[in-house]
């Protein structure tokens, strides 16, 4: 069972959509799907309660101690991928649920704002040493915001980490919130249309992605990211990861 931990410093980014559209996407190419919310503010409950019965199910999580235990016990009932939605900010269940993560993506829209608050989410996830990968979300249909915002998250010494910026970026379109309200994913709400199509490819890209670091030893690449220009040392803990680009040891477009 692989399970992808949707986390983010800053609210608004897109992270339940985005995991309510993977899960589907997922479903729909075979795999038994579970998705939990640990965001108090239930955002994949409601939806959830809009929708009924159809799968997948939507469990609730705000109890640190019971994420793991739970993963347990789908793994063994037979689900093969499990799609955890979190509270923005990096609080203990936030935490727990990143310490089970076979991939952390962190969704980020075009803008300084969320590109700033990306490096307390990243200085989580390095500390547990987990596979990540930003999602740009909620992009113009065109422009160079896009081009600033892949720059800043994917460029320079982070050239070799092919893996570490999702494709393809998310465009802005009614379609994702057109479906959250009748309680659908978008590539139900509307299957031929182009945000289904790009959640479709940014699921392949998932699954590729995490099958490569399973058999990858390495949690993921040794090579300096520019948003957290010093890397994690063997042997740290979660509760004190290094400082980083978050702790005001470089500025804010140090990587742009």
């Amino acid at each position: 069972m692989h399970t992808v931990v949707l986390a983010t410093q800053k609210g608004g980014s897109g992270k339940s959509t985005l995991a309510i559209g993977l899960a589907l996407a997922a479903k729909k190419a075979g795999q038994n799907v579970r998705l939990i919310d640990t965001d108090p503010q239930g955002t994949l409950s409601n939806w959830q309660s809009r929708r009924g019965i159809a799968e997948p199910m939507v469990e609730t999580i705000y109890n640190v101690g019971r994420i793991e235990t739970r993963l347990e016990a789908l793994a063994r009932g037979g689900v093969t991928l499990v799609v955890i939605d979190t509270a923005s900010g990096v609080s203990a269940t936030t935490a727990a649920a990143i310490r089970c993560a076979d991939l952390c993506l962190i969704p980020a829209r075009p803008s300084i704002t969320d590109i700033e608050a990306c490096a307390a989410t990243l200085k989580a996830v390095r500390g547990w040493q987990k596979p990540f990968a930003f999602v740009l979300n909620q992009t113009p249909i065109r422009g160079r915001r896009i081009d600033n915002a892949a720059l800043a998250l994917g460029d320079g010494a982070a050239r070799e980490m092919s893996d570490v910026l999702a494709q393809p970026f998310i465009a802005m379109r009614n379609d994702h919130q057109d479906a959250l309200a009748c309680g659908l994913a978008v590539s139900e709400y509307a299957p031929t249309g182009k945000s289904a199509e790009e959640i479709g490819q940014l699921w392949r890209w998932v699954e590729a992605r995490l099958g490569a670091t399973a058999s990858k030893p390495a949690a993921f690449p040794d090579a300096s990211f520019p948003l957290v220009p010093v890397a994690a040392q063997s042997g740290e803990t979660a509760s004190a990861p290094r400082a980083g680009w978050g702790d005001g040891l470089a500025p804010w477009d140090a990587g742009l």
